[in-house]
């Protein structure tokens, strides 16, 4: 969000922002609009936009799980993937997680990032499954339910996987 003059008066707007991955494994902006509010069919506007001029071939959008963004991937974008950004994700699992226990399930979370290739990050989620199924059922659900999303990213290139994991710009 950010502080925009209109009609004389300062107001909150939200800018939408689509980055992409090129071929050659670096982000490039693909569009951005200011909206009043971040909803569905703000979002769906803004897809149907980019896909009218040109955009095409779309296989993963990585985003924040707000209300009706989802539903305007699926009208615009077929054919690709959603998964939540890693960095939105961790702090949605920290509001199960009783706040004793952050360290501890961001560092296995952190770690299921941090493995060489997808076996080797599926089998560290499991750990982290593992880890919490009986101590943090609030958790292991958590965790359980959005796996298939949160793994999105190992059906793509290792070394993309840092440009495709989250939305945020570093």
């Amino acid at each position: 969000t950010m502080k925009v003059r209109e009609g004389g008066r300062v107001i909150n707007a939200v800018v939408l922002l689509a980055t992409g991955v090129n071929g050659d494994g670096h982000r490039e902006v693909l569009g951005m609009r200011v909206a009043t509010s971040e909803t569905g069919p703000a979002w769906n506007e803004f897809f149907a936009d980019l896909v009218a001029r040109g955009l095409s071939g779309v296989r993963l959008v990585t985003s924040d799980a707000h209300a009706g963004l989802k539903d305007a991937i699926a009208a615009n974008l077929a054919g690709s993937s959603w998964q939540p950004c890693r960095t939105h994700y961790a702090a949605n699992l920290m509001s199960v997680t009783p706040k004793s226990m952050w360290p501890a399930v961001k560092a296995m979370l952190h770690s299921v990032y941090d493995q060489p290739d997808a076996p080797a990050v599926n089998a560290q989620f499991d750990r982290l499954l593992d880890y919490v199924e009986e101590k943090l059922p609030d958790v292991y659900e958590h965790l359980a339910g959005a796996r298939e999303d949160i793994l999105a990213f190992t059906a793509f290139p290792k070394d993309v996987w840092t440009q495709i994991w989250s939305n945020n710009p570093a």
